[in-house]
């Protein structure tokens, strides 16, 4: 038996023994792959000469460049920079993809230097955050105005919503907010996009973290209104403390910040999900009160309250897709989680797509883009403003999976319940005889398998889009010099002027288009419009399996699965 143990079975299973303690746990639960990732960030200077100008001068400081938001379209990622420190010398830039696959590349300014001088504030950009493609190929940013951050902020500029059309590379509109829209606290961070019939039926709605409120504009009458005051934008007192990266810090002022929009439901309008930072609880509104001007006043029992998500929950950044999920960030687990908006507020039905105590720390934006692929830009935050970054490390990562990969095997895939008891849910029932059947489904676990339900369909939009003019709007911001300049080359008055339709497929009550989304999960017995009070599960993070702090880092992130699809 020795001997022949000697000659195959013992080198076998030694082999199989290595490839077994290769594969460990925690390498085998990564869905994200790390794209691009920096120790600091780097510049695309027009010159080598001009760049080692800005260093001398203090132009250029590279130690105090945070990434902060992040957005896909086509070959390129955007990356936003603020102006919190000296030495910032772009704030809104991408990363052409054709020409860096992965790695660290130099952030190009868009659309070119001059756009993002700051202080120039008719023709430029001084600090941008979070930022939004649209279903029309427009890039909707929100111009601060601001440089430095808390005590240091100034306001070179106001606040202006500059939008740029990505066929061109041109800014198409710049609007700013008029006095009424804001106050002495305003600081605005986030923004959503709400399209509806067609690229002129667009509003976007923007976040005012601390000074509480929430601000409507639109683009067919380029006009803005407030909705001040309300509770719910408020912080919770209970909730101003956080820990990350194992510091202790508190953010006790932070009101509504992360917002996420749902497909358009049967009524024509959307649901806006949204949540203060310092605060566990999600609250809810329709578009259809947000979209209105005269409702500012009277609103109050329009806003929906749901319940705490549970400890360790806050969370800056989340995103809807077109069929109904959710992502957002755990800032205090190091995570991404996951919500499939057809489910009600329960521990079974939300779920963490992926945690990483060193590649996730500060997960501070999360996107959706046009092909179903997610993007995640960690960025270390806290540690940033409130300890010393160890710039020899990797701080800044670029994250992205599939869609589909990461929900896959998860409560929030209702394609295929294949991660089996005590999570699987099956169609909703039907209501009992002697019960009400208002309210959310009912949801039963089964040790039943619902079988692959058929792949959404396709909308039309994608990073090659036909030409097109955009509908001029109503009327000009009064006041503000300058609010109507941009669109001289958008047609001439009274001439009828087309627009890129979002993708529908049927006609629903009133004549209202509905999109393939709502027909597809309604098909499938998913429903939109649940409401009532919710319950987001105690999840607390893993023990890290990591030695050495967050120098360790593994290489189960960086298959490069993109490549295999652009072989393919």
């Amino acid at each position: 038996m020795h001997a022949q143990d000697k000659g195959g079975i013992l080198p076998a299973l030694s082999l199989l023994l290595i490839a077994v303690a290769m594969v460990s746990p925690s390498q085998a639960a990564y869905k994200l792959q790390e794209r691009y990732s920096w120790n600091q960030l780097d510049f695309a200077f027009p010159s080598a000469r001009l760049k080692e100008q800005a260093l001398a001068s203090g132009d250029y400081i590279p130690t105090n460049a945070l990434p902060v938001g992040v957005e896909h379209f086509g070959n390129r990622l955007f990356v936003t920079v603020p102006r919190w420190r000296d030495g910032i010398p772009a704030t809104l830039t991408y990363i052409n993809m054709d020409h860096s696959v992965t790695g660290s590349p130099e952030l190009i300014p868009y659309p070119d230097w001059r756009a993002n001088t700051a202080g120039d504030c008719a023709n430029s950009i001084t600090t941008a955050y979070r930022i939004k493609v649209d279903e029309c190929g427009r890039l909707w940013v929100l111009d601060t105005g601001t440089v430095g951050i808390g005590n240091t902020t100034t306001n070179p500029c106001p606040y202006a919503i500059n939008i740029f059309d990505l066929t061109t590379n041109t800014r198409i509109r710049r609007y700013e907010l008029p006095a009424a829209d804001t106050n002495p606290n305003t600081f605005i961070a986030n923004i959503a996009v709400d399209i509806g019939k067609n690229c002129d039926d667009a509003f976007a709605y923007f976040a005012d973290e601390l000074g509480y409120g929430l601000i409507s504009y639109s683009w067919e009458l380029n006009k803005s209104w407030r909705f001040s005051a309300h509770s719910y934008f408020f912080p919770d007192p209970l909730r101003g403390d956080f820990n990350v990266a194992g510091i202790n810090f508190q953010w006790g002022e932070e009101g509504i910040f992360g917002m996420s929009l749902t497909p358009i439901r049967s009524d024509g309008y959307r649901t806006l999900y949204f949540s203060p930072l310092a605060s566990h609880r999600q609250f809810a509104v329709s578009t259809r009160i947000l979209r209105d001007e005269t409702r500012t006043e009277d609103s109050y029992h329009d806003f929906v309250a749901l319940d705490e998500r549970g400890p360790n929950a806050h969370t800056t950044s989340r995103v809807m897709s077109d069929d109904g999920v959710e992502l957002f960030n755990l800032i205090d687990q190091n995570a991404v989680g996951c919500w499939h908006s057809s489910m009600p507020y329960s521990p079974q039905s939300h779920g963490i797509v992926d945690r990483d105590d060193v590649g996730l720390v500060f997960p501070a934006d999360v996107k959706i883009d046009e092909n179903k692929n997610v993007w995640v830009l960690s960025d270390r935050m806290p540690v940033f403003l409130l300890s010393d970054l160890d710039y020899s490390d990797t701080n800044f990562r670029i994250y992205t999976a599939p869609l589909a990969t990461l929900i896959e095997n998860t409560v929030c895939d209702l394609r295929n319940n294949a991660y089996g008891p005590p999570n699987t849910v099956s169609i909703p029932k039907q209501a009992a005889p002697g019960h009400s059947a208002v309210g959310p489904p009912l949801y039963t676990t089964t040790n039943q398998y619902r079988s692959l339900l058929s792949q959404k369909p396709q909308t039309s939009w994608g990073p090659s889009l036909p030409s097109r003019n955009y509908l001029p709007a109503l009327n000009g911001n009064p006041g503000i010099p300058g609010s109507r300049n941009n669109l001289n080359n958008l047609g001439a008055p009274g001439q009828v002027v087309s627009s890129v339709s979002v993708s529908t497929n049927t006609v629903g009550p009133s004549g209202i288009e509905v999109p393939k989304a709502y027909v597809f999960n309604q098909h499938n017995g998913l429903n939109y419009e649940t409401s009532g009070p919710h319950l987001f599960p105690t999840l607390q993070p893993a023990p890290s399996q990591l030695g050495g702090g967050l120098k360790t880092y593994v290489n189960a992130r960086q298959s490069g699965w993109w490549l295999h699809q652009q072989q393919g």
